[in-house]
Formats: structure tokens, sequence, C-alpha cells
């Protein structure tokens, strides 16, 4: 049924079968794709951690709309934010100023280490800080070779799909040169198994082996997020910093997913690995929803791509700033690190007995909000189970809850819900869980 808003706007159709077909004639090939569902999940609104799709069922939305939406759909403080800037200016190009970006940009680098001078450079999305941050580094060590990880996800572009290491997102294209990959630390199927050390000789041996020397820098997850949920072993960040720096590189941390509060242990996942980054990239749920990125990197490195302009359209857009500021605001003032923390740990508890119930879970880990279950065919040689995936997935949202489907054999149910999820969800949450499973199981055995 089409409807018209109290403005007299243009109708939209809410006909799931109009708005299908339409999405199916017009959106080009390399967009429609992106198609988790086998029947389209259409979604009419939201409102904190819930959504409704246009039947009017109500789903719990354990994805915050891969990962942008941070402190809730439409939280009224991130609304009042962009109403109030909207109806005064809605863009001013970079070449001219206004406050709103000039403040966020002096609270995000505040919340960077101390002792250090962060800059500031607004893009309109995580991948294009991406590419970004690599010419930063480029530009600031005079050096090309960069070195990334296995299994990581940076983003699709030309640039950043050249140092995603998940297949699903490399196109059988020419890539950007001078960039190797050394073997992600998975510390449940990783080659070297469990531990810290194999992982960062192997870094060696890629350095030594696979680059001219003088790199550029390494840009890392410290979870990596589409690859599965995978957290950075404890030392290996700063034991992988020693070596580029020492080769001459700078470490680019991608906060993309993990930034702003996702682990429920403090604003930036790094702070948890001992080590300060060059350039940090930071998206996603920086505006919670609104087109938003940045790269915080220190001067002395900034500084070397002084000599020219570097312009983002929408870079610093007045209205999407003005909800990162709120983003900020809302994080402290209503205690949402900390939320993730504890509702976090109970939901992985959840997690964990329901892996005692259902020998196809191989794997449950994650920390605060950002959680996983990965799915195998036999626990003892995690032999990938993509098509019961598959299955599970399509159930969950038919008791009532929206993840992804992820990692690189598409065997991973990966959670990373808003930060105002409740510890009243969780169980409506396992529920869905535990009847997605046991409907698996009957249809297994019928």
């Amino acid at each position: 049924m089409d409807g018209t808003n109290a403005s007299g706007a243009m109708p939209v159709t809410w006909s799931t079968v109009d708005i299908i077909a339409k999405r199916d004639r017009y959106y080009s090939a390399s967009q429609r794709k992106f198609v988790p569902y086998d029947k389209p999940l259409i979604l009419k609104r939201g409102e904190m951690q819930y959504v409704w799709d246009e039947q009017g069922n109500r789903l719990i939305d354990l994805l915050g709309m891969n990962l942008c939406i941070s402190v809730g759909h439409a939280h009224p403080a991130v609304v009042e934010a962009v109403k109030e800037q909207v109806s005064q200016l809605t863009h001013c190009t970079t070449m001219f100023y206004h406050p709103v970006p000039a403040h966020f940009a002096e609270e995000l680098a505040a919340t960077m280490p101390e002792g250090h001078d962060w800059v500031v450079h607004f893009t309109n999305s995580g991948t294009e800080a991406i590419d970004l941050a690599m010419m930063m580094a480029r530009a600031s060590t005079g050096n090309h070779d960069i070195v990334a990880l296995r299994n990581s996800y940076h983003g699709a572009t030309y640039g950043a799909q050249a140092v995603t290491g998940v297949k699903n997102f490399r196109h059988n294209i020419g890539e950007l040169s001078n960039i190797t990959f050394a073997t992600d630390p998975n510390q449940y199927r990783g080659v070297f198994g469990s531990g810290t050390q194999p992982y960062l000789d192997d870094l060696d041996h890629t350095i030594d082996y696979t680059t001219s020397g003088a790199l550029a820098g390494m840009v890392i997850e410290p979870v990596q997020g589409y690859g599965g949920i995978l957290e950075m072993p404890e030392g290996y960040i700063k034991g992988a910093a020693e070596r580029i720096r020492g080769a001459g590189g700078l470490m680019i941390i991608d906060e993309v997913q993990s930034g702003f509060g996702k682990t429920g242990k403090s604003l930036w996942c790094f702070d948890a690995h001992d080590t300060v980054p060059d350039i940090c990239v930071m998206a996603k749920g920086i505006g919670n929803g609104i087109p938003l990125g940045a790269v915080v990197a220190k001067r002395e490195v900034a500084e070397a791509m002084a000599g020219k302009f570097l312009f983002h359209t929408y870079g610093a857009n007045p209205v999407a700033c003005a909800a990162g500021r709120a983003v900020l605001r809302v994080i402290e003032e209503e205690g949402m690190i900390e939320n993730a923390h504890v509702v976090g740990a109970e939901l992985h508890k959840g997690l964990r007995k329901l892996m005692d119930r259902y020998e196809i879970i191989g794997d449950v880990r994650g920390t605060g909000f950002m959680q996983a279950i990965e799915l195998v065919k036999d626990r003892e040689t995690k032999e990938p189970a993509p098509e019961e995936t598959a299955y599970v997935f399509e159930r969950t949202r038919e008791h009532g809850i929206v993840l992804s489907k992820s990692g690189n054999f598409k065997n991973v149910l990966r959670m990373v819900p808003p930060l105002c999820v409740a510890m009243h969800d969780v169980e409506l949450i396992l529920d869905a869980y535990d009847k997605s499973f046991a409907d698996l199981y009957r249809n297994r055995n019928a």
C-alpha cells in the first residue's frame, strides 16, 4: 500500500511484491547481490534495539544494520541533533568552515591516547577511510609495502579489497599492488593452533620473504568482524607493531567494527592491547546510521599529505558530525560500554550453554556485544557447516532476531547489536536460538 507523509511528499510503496520487484529491476548486479535471506527482509521502522518489517513483525536487531546503529535506532538524542542541524544547514563543503565538524574532530581526538597530537580527516565511509589510511602511510613513510592479515575485512573498493583477506569480497580483477598477507592468529582454527608467538614468527617470515623489507605499514582489526568475531590474542598487536615499526612502517588500526564500545571494555579496542596506533580508522557506529567515517592520525603522519588537498564530497558534513557528537555523548551519559560488558557477558554465558546442547556448535566466542557462534560438521575436524548455518540463520529470523551469516566459509552466526540491548532481551535471544537449532535437528531427523 502506498503512503504519503504529512508534507505531501512523493508516495512510497510498502507492497512486499512491489519493493522486491523494483529493487530487482533497478539495482545494478553488484548491489543486488548483497541479500542474506532467501526471502528478502524489508524493514519499515526501528526503535532502539528493535526493528519492524513491512508486515509489522518485531525483531531484535543483533546486527545493528551492519554495525552502523551503535546507540539504538532513532535514539532521541541523535534524532534531535540531526533535526536541529538539518534545519539550519544541510551541508557545508569542507572548503568552507563550520563549527560542528571542528567540535567533533576535537572530541574524537580527545578519545585517543594522551601524549600525542591527533588530527582528524572525515570521510563518507569506513572503506574510504581505509583507502586514505593506506595512502597516508605510504606518503608518510615513503615506502609502499603494506601487510594485512588473512581472514580480514577492510572494505570492498578497489583499494580496500586489496587488504581484505576474505575471498567473498575479493573480485576477480587486478588488485592494488604491494600488498602481502600474514597468517591470522585465529585461536580456533589457525594453522599454528593456539598461542601468539607462532603467528608473530610468521609475520617475521612474511616481512622477510614477501616484502622489500621497507614497509609503509600494517592494517589490522583488533577483532576480525566479518571474518567471524576473532579477537587478536594477547600480545599479538603489540608484537606486530614492534615488527612493523622496525621495518619503517606504521600501525593502522581498523576500529570500524570494534570501535565505539562494542567489546564492552573501552571506547577503542586497541586500548586492551597496550598499543597506540599511528593511524586509526573508524566508521559504522560513529554516526548511528548516518553515513560518516574518519581517519584519526598522529599529526606528524598526516602532515605528509599537506602538499595537496584530498577531498571527500560529504566528508565533515555538519549533519553527520552532529549525529557523531550525539553518539559520543550518549555512550558516556547512558553508560553503554558498561551495558555491553554486563549484558554481553550474560548473552555469552547463555550461548555457551547452547553449545553444550547442540553438537553442531563448534565454538562460541566473543566479548561484550561482539559475539559469534561457529557451526561445524564435526568438532574434531572442525569442517565448516555452511548449509546448516544457512538453515539456522533463516530460522532465527522467523523466531524474532536479525543477525549475520559471515566468515570465509559462511558458517558463522555473527552478532554485533546496538549498545542498548538490555538484559531482558537476552532470554528472548537465547530462546530464538534454541528454537532455531531445535528446528535444524528436527529437519535433519525427519
